[in-house]
């Protein structure tokens, strides 16, 4: 029997042992949080060098300008914020030339998803308006149309070839129907 106590009491003491050092590591630990509490979003990650910041800082301050050209959305040129006009109802469509060998047998590799799109159709409600009134300016993502009672700028949703479009007015549902052809990426396997 005293063998097993004296085993009993060494194995108690080692494990004595063993929680007492947990338990001051633990203590460290406690000490940590406090520190590791204050940290935010910002301290994930390396560490940014400060002294990359400030020459971009002086620069921006020596300049003038507010914004760089590429931080201005093309077609804001046009916005007039004291132009009261309302702005008319629109819709935007994609437009697909589909085959029979397409919606068959799908040989062209065309499928219904935007990136097989040719032509974009923007359908614009123009009521109590006359086609000689229409002012339409069409750039590579922005059109712009004005009419005595109405003002629309519409930034497009896909580059287009702005030159390559046609325009349509039809009086008897007041609408006009800008058809747009788009510039793709891909367009060696679209136009095929």
């Amino acid at each position: 029997m005293e063998c097993f106590e004296v085993s009993s009491l060494q194995n108690l003491q080692a494990l004595s042992a063993l929680l007492s050092t947990q338990q001051e590591e633990e203590e460290e630990d406690c000490k940590n949080v406090t520190a590791c509490a204050q940290m935010g979003p910002g301290q994930i990650g390396p560490q940014t060098k400060k002294d990359k910041e400030e020459p971009a800082a002086s620069v921006k301050k020596n300049s003038k300008d507010i914004w760089s050209e590429e931080e201005v959305a093309e077609g804001s040129q046009y916005d007039d914020l004291t132009d009261l006009r309302p702005q008319p109802e629109y819709e935007i469509i994609l437009k697909q030339s589909v085959g029979t060998e397409d919606l068959f047998l799908g040989l062209s590799r065309k499928d219904p998803s935007s990136m097989c799109c040719e032509a974009m159709l923007v359908k614009i409600k123009l009521p109590d308006t006359k086609a000689s009134d229409v002012v339409l300016d069409v750039k590579e993502k922005f059109l712009d149309l004005r009419t005595p009672k109405y003002k629309l700028g519409l930034h497009l949703p896909h580059p287009i070839h702005s030159q390559e479009g046609t325009a349509q007015f039809f009086s008897e549902r007041e609408e006009l129907e800008v058809t747009l052809l788009m510039k793709r990426p891909m367009d060696f396997i679209n136009m095929q």
